[in-house]
């Protein structure tokens, strides 16, 4: 199966007045850097150890566009066939730390080369809704300067990759929310981000709006 790429720039730009107004895109990458190299992460659990995976929250400016890399995974993986997820996977033993993971592992599933990322910083780790996989996460940013970026998703991972406007999150429009649900002793969002026929929902959608939170909150004027 050959990965094809979705790219919806312009989601972004038209929803922008229609968004919620809590949040915002800064008029400057150096205020989410800022605000993420600040944000102190909240562990899962006090062993760092028992953390068995870690991802990448990739921000991409395409077309003066700021994304975040999504990638749909293929039906010949072993859990959460078809599912969205952010780049990254398990954690190796010669792994030295878990950024290190998460850079691997997005290199191996979509192409995207280490030296292009700025890792801003860590935010809370988060789990399976089965609590089975603990996951570290980062967010960073791909450098402007190799955008646009030439992907080469794994096939056997990776059905779809994802460019998905930041400012199309924003958009109630383009939200299912339900009753929030307990995990791990903690009350979380229950919500389903849609863009373009694909459903974002469980760990990913709970982690997604973790980042909106962080990087994107709007300043009170």
């Amino acid at each position: 199966m050959s990965a094809s790429q979705t790219r919806e720039a312009s989601a972004g730009k038209s929803t922008s007045t229609e968004g919620d107004p809590e949040y915002e895109v800064p008029a400057s990458i150096e205020t989410v850097r800022e605000r993420v190299a600040r944000y102190q992460y909240r562990p899962i659990t006090d062993d760092e150890s028992k953390l068995g995976a870690a991802v990448l929250v990739p921000l991409y400016q395409l077309d003066g566009e700021l994304c975040i890399i999504l990638t749909k995974r293929t039906n010949l993986v072993s859990k959460q066939q078809g599912h969205i997820s952010f780049p990254g996977g398990r954690r190796e033993p010669a792994d030295k730390d878990l950024v290190t993971t998460a850079l691997r592992e997005s290199f191996e599933e979509i192409g995207l080369d280490p030296q292009h990322v700025e890792v801003f910083g860590r935010i809370d780790d988060f789990s399976t809704r089965d609590g089975e996989t603990l996951i570290a996460a980062f967010i960073g940013l791909i450098h402007e300067a190799v955008s646009s970026y030439t992907w080469r998703p794994a096939e056997q991972e990776v059905a779809e990759l994802l460019e998905v406007p930041v400012r199309h999150l924003f958009d109630p429009a383009n939200i299912e929310v339900g009753e929030p649900r307990e995990l791990n002793g903690r009350m979380w969002p229950n919500e389903v981000f849609l863009f373009r026929g694909h459903r974002v929902f469980g760990a990913t959608a709970r982690e997604l709006r973790h980042v909106l939170d962080i990087a994107f909150r709007a300043e009170r004027r």
